[in-house]
């Protein structure tokens, strides 16, 4: 496919514009060039007027008269002398030009006393490395001059190195990167640490670059990122790593801020990623800024092995469709996580075959968010039960087609508890906390680009997606807005992106009295006689066929797609249940339910319970809806 030019005010207005502030920068340096005396005297000139206004204003009032008398003769004298007035102008310029002069001391031509000791030392702690006993002439030599090889530098405030300009000899292997990391080690711990250095390797010119990095802003609160369909802003990192920017709200200020951009979807190359970090890093802050961003235009699943109720602002919500904290409902959901992808990928290619477009339901995205599965690795493993990982296997090889998306945040110490499924296909990875250059490594695929410090605070780390360069990432606080030491500010912000709750047709509510009040609608109610309803006498399972004639012959049901059936929400209380109604068993029933049955597992149901964190909330199968209105009735 061609590319399409770009407009014309891009391609040659920029240009111009370019020439038009060189040339007024230009004529600005001259224009100051030229007025330099004037600007000169006429600070002088302002400066000796206030300081006569202090003089006058320190004089007492008695002798202020006196003052003025001596200040009338001196002028009466100066106007009488020949050449008087000329001399008194030409000594007040003399002294306006003295008083204007720039008082700014001139900055030092070079290092002081304390910043050569520093860069000495750094000298000699290169010389085992630059140095062979072949070389003639080596560049590094215990007492040599460090002049030679360090031509540029500067230093902060506090006289450690900010920047600095290396050379090394030709022969140094600066292609391998265990060479390479000997030296960056070494100069990170000789210039100061608890700093992030950036090493720039000039392989050429046999250059090495170390710049001070600042620390990435921490203040970046959860808000709408200007972002299109399909991506997913994962945290911010350095100017000169990216070339986007975003605009940000920082209180009533606002600053574009340079983002890492994850993007998903059928075009995308990195379709399922992977956060590792330490116990409080932050994985289950970016988890939540994920899954808030993901509700603006798809569905979303959580399961959460942790058991701490990370998310439980998100049950009930619209868009979620289940918030799991125990290993039956992490089961019952990642198997219908499965069902849904393979319900997709038939819907899409029955559509492709036809010529026609796929279904709308095919394109909704869907997340699918699990926050350390390998808790119920274990617990599947002691109780007989399936490992839930195993049901990632059709999300994770299929799911980009279907427009599912699957997200998993583990800690370090049980990274080798993860399938190698996980492993293969979750090419976006996110490294948070503080960890070592070695494991870092491991989890993103190749080293970062500067020195890991032991001190970082939560959501900060890096980030790699697929085989893109290493970028510093600082997820935006998204904390849980129910935790009580979470600041007013970042609550507010949270509740702010939350959804609405949902409220659908069937669902049972609790009463200022405690006990469920069930809300019936179309064919979920029945008359007062206790005879059903129309639409349910109508169905094809209740009503009777005539005699000698043969039965409608069953017909597979269509699935329902994710987004045409809302989840019912109900509230599960520690009471004794009714005695259900006795039905009578018959042939018509019997292929009423092996109909139904098909279509249960596409409908979701989700328990959620008075409080977010007093029980786990269940993902089961939803009953007929005559079955409901029935029970209903006799509660």
């Amino acid at each position: 496919m061609a590319r399409r030019p770009l407009p014309r005010i891009l391609s040659t207005g920029s240009a111009q514009i370019a020439r038009s502030r060189e040339l007024a920068r230009t004529a600005a340096d001259s224009a100051i060039d030229v007025l330099h005396p004037l600007i000169t005297l006429t600070r002088g000139l302002r400066r000796l007027a206030s300081a006569g206004r202090r003089r006058w204003t320190g004089t007492p009032k008695d002798r202020r008269g006196p003052l003025l008398f001596l200040v009338a003769s001196a002028i009466l004298v100066v106007v009488l002398v020949p050449y008087g007035p000329l001399l008194a102008v030409v000594t007040l310029m003399a002294a306006a030009a003295w008083q204007g002069r720039d008082r700014t001391p001139p900055a030092p031509d070079g290092p002081d006393e304390s910043q050569i000791e520093r860069l000495q030392v750094l000298y000699e702690a290169l010389v085992p490395h630059f140095s062979a006993a072949e070389d003639p002439s080596p560049l590094y030599a215990h007492g040599g001059d460090w002049e030679t090889v360090f031509p540029t530098q500067r230093f902060d405030e506090s006289g450690r190195v900010a920047h600095l300009v290396i050379r090394y000899p030709a022969y140094f292997p600066d292609g391998e990167a265990a060479s390479r990391a000997r030296i960056e080690q070494l100069l990170a711990a000789k210039s100061g640490r608890g700093r992030e250095y950036l090493f720039v390797w000039d392989e050429e010119g046999n250059e090495l670059t170390v710049d001070v990095l600042s620390p990435l802003p921490t203040d970046i609160a959860a808000q709408r990122f200007v972002t299109a369909p399909g991506e997913t802003v994962l945290g911010f990192t350095d100017p000169s790593r990216v070339r986007r920017t975003l605009p940000l709200a920082f209180g009533a200020d606002r600053r574009d801020v340079p983002p890492v951009v994850w993007r998903t979807g059928i075009r995308s190359t990195e379709p399922h990623l992977l956060a590792v970090g330490q116990p409080g890093s932050g994985t289950s802050t970016l988890l939540r800024s994920l899954a808030l961003q993901a509700l603006q235009h798809g569905d979303v699943l959580i399961v959460e092995g942790g058991g701490t109720g990370e998310y439980a602002c998100l049950a009930g919500r619209e868009g979620v469709l289940a918030v799991e904290i125990g290993l039956d409902g992490a089961l019952a959901a990642l198997e219908w996580a499965t069902g849904e992808t393979e319900r997709r990928l038939i819907a899409a290619n029955r559509a492709r075959q036809a010529g026609e477009p796929a279904p709308e339901d095919t394109k909704r995205p869907l997340w699918i968010i699990l926050d350390r599965p390998t808790a119920f690795t274990h617990l599947a493993q002691a109780g007989g039960h399936k490992d839930p990982q195993s049901l990632l296997q059709v999300p994770l090889r299929h799911g980009r087609a279907a427009a599912v998306t699957v997200v998993v945040a583990e800690q370090f110490d049980a990274l080798d508890s993860l399938n190698d499924v996980v492993h293969q296909h979750t090419r976006a990875r996110v490294a948070l906390g503080a960890a070592s250059a070695e494991d870092l490594a491991a989890v993103l695929g190749a080293p970062p680009h500067t020195t890991p410090v032991d001190d970082v605070p939560p959501g900060r780390g890096y980030a790699r997606l697929g085989s893109a360069p290493v970028h510093r990432l600082q997820v935006p606080a998204t904390p849980d807005p129910y935790d009580d030491a979470t600041s007013d500010a970042h609550v507010q912000a949270v509740l702010d992106l939350l959804p609405p709750r949902c409220a659908p047709a069937g669902a049972e509510t609790v009463s200022d009295t405690g006990s469920p009040v069930a809300t019936e609608t179309g064919a979920d109610a029945e008359s007062p006689d206790g005879t059903e309803s129309p639409a349910d006498a109508g169905t094809p399972a209740d009503a009777g066929t005539p005699d000698g004639m043969e039965g409608p012959a069953e017909v597979e049901p269509r699935p329902t797609p994710v987004g045409a059936a809302v989840p019912r929400i109900v509230v599960t209380k520690a009471a004794t249940p009714a005695a259900p109604d006795p039905q009578t068993v018959t042939a018509q029933n019997v292929g009423a339910r092996n109909a139904t049955a098909q279509t249960m597992t596409a409908t979701a149901r989700t328990t959620v319970p008075e409080t977010a964190l007093l029980e786990r909330p269940v993902l089961e199968t939803a009953a007929p809806e005559a079955a409901v209105a029935k029970t209903t009735t006799a509660e």
